[in-house]
């Protein structure tokens, strides 16, 4: 059964538009008039409004293969990304008209493309691995990925069809797009046109919609613990889920102790967009006692640690069929039987995971291999603030903060004494925000040029 079949058998399943107020069943959804009835390449370009929601949803129901992309990227950049594709659609509602194209809805952009699409019979979405620089490199997903782990994550998230949930991550991202889909194949109401979760009007909407649950990445949780999450009178809250990288051990337990205070549940989860989505959780039972892990597979899923590298390797039916980089690439399909995550990791007797680091986030500093997420999450624990870690030319490793009362000479006497390294060894840069992808996470690309500049 396919993913959107399965979503229309459910019948809770709802839409609300925040900027209307109106809901929407699958069925009362705007039908999209596709050109032709030929199978083709969809450029959706999103955000997290109404009219994209919609469309997506719609669009998955047709047998053409979409593209996920943020609405946000620049010109250039889509500009740039069209020329090595070439879709047969563009769905896009920050430009009023794309050259070449022949506009046929109000956003919606189609021509006969130039050059012939070889669609693997397995394709679905392409989703980017890369949230704002318009890379080329796409994950290949089936339905049957998007629909697997949609099963899984309903599997063990609480979610009830009575629920009303915000989208409050972006849906090109697989965090955001899963979501969307296990909550949808649970019957649950979705939100569209969610607020940020650092704006006032996202909390005016919790309250008026009684959101049941929030997903957040690890720089969301950090900026929520400095207006005072825990402080909240939040009686909707059911759940919270945290994923897209590790946070630190010291808001785990803050969270988590919250949540057994509170009566509330809080997931600790582990994925990649190369998995779809989610690989593992940790289970807020075992929350405090294993700090650090990220618990366990999902289900249909199975991690092991290669014995040489100690990278995590990890095989079940949500693995992509590899990376598309051109027009060509998308007429196969193919599987790898382990998917390398590119993380280290253990695995206790009791079979929980923590990860020890990234293997591509190492800097080496006069011969010193030292890990940035190591570092990054001790030093931000020792201050009680949160910093960012980059590794410059293999001579320095620069800590980025946007706090004005931060001591940069604290800062690097503590880091010299711990790691036992020269002074010169660190430097720590004020900023006055943290450059962010589109999925909200940390970007150390911009980072590392901006110590460069």
């Amino acid at each position: 059964m396919g993913l959107i079949k399965r979503i229309k058998e459910i019948e809770s399943f709802q839409i609300i538009d925040e900027v209307s107020g109106k809901r929407y069943k699958f069925n009362d959804l705007p039908e999209v008039s596709w050109a032709s009835e030929s199978q083709g390449l969809v450029f959706c370009y999103l955000d997290n409004s109404f009219e994209s929601i919609s469309f997506l949803l719609k669009a998955l129901e047709s047998r053409h293969v979409l593209v996920l992309l943020s609405k946000t990227l620049s010109n250039n950049f889509k500009d740039a990304l069209e020329g090595i594709y070439f879709p047969n659609y563009i769905f896009d509602a920050s430009r009023s008209e794309i050259s070449t194209y022949t506009k046929i809805g109000s956003v919606l952009y189609y021509k006969i493309s130039v050059k012939q699409h070889v669609l693997h019979s397995d394709l679905k979405v392409l989703l980017s691995t890369s949230g704002t620089t318009g890379s080329p490199k796409l994950v290949k997903l089936s339905e049957r990925n998007l629909l697997t782990n949609a099963e899984a994550i309903a599997a063990y998230l609480p979610i009830s069809n009575t629920d009303i949930v915000p989208l409050n991550l972006p849906v090109h991202y697989s965090y955001g797009l899963s979501v969307l889909t296990s909550n949808a194949i649970s019957g649950a109401t979705v939100c569209a046109g969610s607020l940020d979760v650092m704006s006032k009007g996202f909390w005016e909407n919790f309250q008026k919609y009684q959101y049941a649950t929030i997903a957040g990445v690890p720089y969301v949780y950090e900026m929520l613990d400095r207006i005072g999450f825990t402080k909240m009178d939040l009686p909707s809250l059911r759940y919270f889920t945290q994923a897209g990288g590790k946070l630190r051990d010291d808001l785990v337990k803050k969270y988590g102790t919250y949540a057994i205070e509170k009566d509330k549940l809080f997931y600790v989860m582990y994925g990649q967009t190369e998995a779809t989505a989610r690989m593992s959780y940790l289970d807020p039972s075992a929350l405090l006692t294993h700090i650090g892990s990220i618990g366990k597979a999902i289900s249909g899923g199975r991690f092991k640690v290669h014995p040489e590298t100690s990278e995590l390797l990890y095989e079940g039916p949500n693995v992509f069929g590899g990376y598309a980089e051109t027009l060509e690439d998308l007429g196969s399909f193919e599987a790898p039987d382990f998917l390398n995550t590119g993380d280290l990791a253990i695995i206790d007797e009791n079979g929980f995971i923590f990860i020890t680091g990234r293997s591509k986030r190492i800097a080496k500093v006069f011969g010193n291999r030292i890990n940035l997420d190591e570092l990054e999450s001790y030093v931000s624990q020792h201050f009680s603030d949160y910093f960012a870690c980059v590794g410059w030319q293999d001579k320095t490793i620069v800590i980025f903060s946007t706090n004005d009362h931060c001591q940069p000479k604290d800062i690097i006497d503590w880091l010299s004494k711990e790691y036992k390294l020269h002074p010169s060894s660190f430097k720590v840069m004020s900023i006055q925000s943290f450059p962010l992808t589109a999925n909200g996470k940390i970007d150390y690309s911009t980072l590392t040029r901006a110590y460069d500049n």
